[in-house]
């Protein structure tokens, strides 16, 4: 059986090699978690936020995370 690499495997993927975590990083540094907030209305968010409990939360509420998705999408095209 032969490996792709995963470079290769996903080229036109934006997210590929992304983490969560990263995302969550950039965002709340360029949008900080009050804006977040607005966009993506969850409590972890708006009340008291940290990574960490954004993380949890991300990680058990598929719906939530395909919307994080979505702003780190939009911003990665603001950037350009």
């Amino acid at each position: 059986m032969i490996k792709i690499n995963n470079a290769e495997s996903q080229p036109n993927n934006p997210l590929h090699g992304i983490t969560l975590k990263m995302m969550l990083e950039q965002l709340q540094e360029h949008y900080g978690w009050a804006k977040m907030g607005l966009y993506v209305d969850i409590n972890c968010f708006t009340y008291d936020p940290s990574i960490k409990s954004s993380l949890n939360f991300l990680r058990r509420n598929e719906w939530a995370r395909k919307k994080v998705e979505r702003l780190y999408l939009d911003y990665l095209g603001e950037r350009d």
